[in-house]
Protein backbone atom coordinates (compact mmCIF):
# COMPACT_ATOMS: atom_id res chain seq x y z
CA UNK A 1 0.00 0.00 0.00
CA UNK A 2 1.36 3.44 -0.92
CA UNK A 3 1.08 6.62 1.09
CA UNK A 4 -1.49 9.11 -0.16
CA UNK A 5 -0.01 11.78 -2.39
CA UNK A 6 -0.61 15.20 -0.94
CA UNK A 7 -0.71 18.17 -3.23
CA UNK A 8 1.49 21.12 -2.27
CA UNK A 9 -0.29 23.74 -0.26
CA UNK A 10 -0.74 27.08 -2.01
CA UNK A 11 1.60 29.67 -0.59
CA UNK A 12 0.02 32.74 0.88
CA UNK A 13 1.15 35.94 2.51
CA UNK A 14 4.84 36.57 3.01
CA UNK A 15 5.80 33.06 1.94
CA UNK A 16 4.35 33.61 -1.53
CA UNK A 17 6.06 37.00 -1.84
CA UNK A 18 9.45 35.59 -0.84
CA UNK A 19 9.06 32.56 -3.10
CA UNK A 20 8.28 34.74 -6.12
CA UNK A 21 10.75 37.53 -5.32
CA UNK A 22 13.12 38.79 -7.97
CA UNK A 23 16.42 40.42 -7.24
CA UNK A 24 15.72 44.20 -7.46
CA UNK A 25 19.10 44.81 -9.08
CA UNK A 26 18.12 42.51 -11.95
CA UNK A 27 14.74 44.07 -12.74
CA UNK A 28 14.49 45.27 -16.35
CA UNK A 29 13.26 48.74 -15.32
CA UNK A 30 16.37 49.42 -13.23
CA UNK A 31 18.98 50.82 -15.60
CA UNK A 32 21.90 52.00 -13.50
CA UNK A 33 21.77 49.75 -10.42
CA UNK A 34 24.50 47.13 -10.34
CA UNK A 35 25.08 44.59 -7.61
CA UNK A 36 28.82 44.12 -7.18
CA UNK A 37 30.74 41.41 -5.41
CA UNK A 38 32.09 41.97 -1.91
CA UNK A 39 35.12 44.26 -2.06
CA UNK A 40 34.26 45.55 -5.55
CA UNK A 41 31.97 48.38 -4.42
CA UNK A 42 32.58 51.88 -5.71
CA UNK A 43 34.51 54.10 -3.31
CA UNK A 44 32.57 57.11 -2.00
CA UNK A 45 35.57 59.28 -2.89
CA UNK A 46 34.75 58.84 -6.59
CA UNK A 47 31.35 60.46 -6.03
CA UNK A 48 32.87 63.27 -3.95
CA UNK A 49 35.53 63.89 -6.62
CA UNK A 50 32.93 63.87 -9.40
CA UNK A 51 30.85 66.43 -7.48
CA UNK A 52 33.86 68.72 -7.03
CA UNK A 53 34.89 68.45 -10.70
CA UNK A 54 31.38 69.04 -12.05
CA UNK A 55 30.80 71.95 -9.67
CA UNK A 56 34.10 73.53 -10.69
CA UNK A 57 33.27 73.07 -14.37
CA UNK A 58 29.86 74.72 -13.95
CA UNK A 59 31.38 77.66 -12.06
CA UNK A 60 34.11 78.06 -14.73
CA UNK A 61 31.55 78.00 -17.55
CA UNK A 62 29.31 80.49 -15.75
CA UNK A 63 32.22 82.90 -15.40
CA UNK A 64 32.34 83.06 -19.22
CA UNK A 65 28.77 84.38 -19.40
CA UNK A 66 28.86 88.19 -19.83
CA UNK A 67 26.83 90.46 -17.55
CA UNK A 68 27.99 89.02 -14.26
CA UNK A 69 28.66 91.26 -11.29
Amino acid sequence: MTAPVSEPKPQTGAHAVVANAIDPARRPDVLLRVRREEGQELSPWWMIGAFVVISGTVIALMSLIPGGV
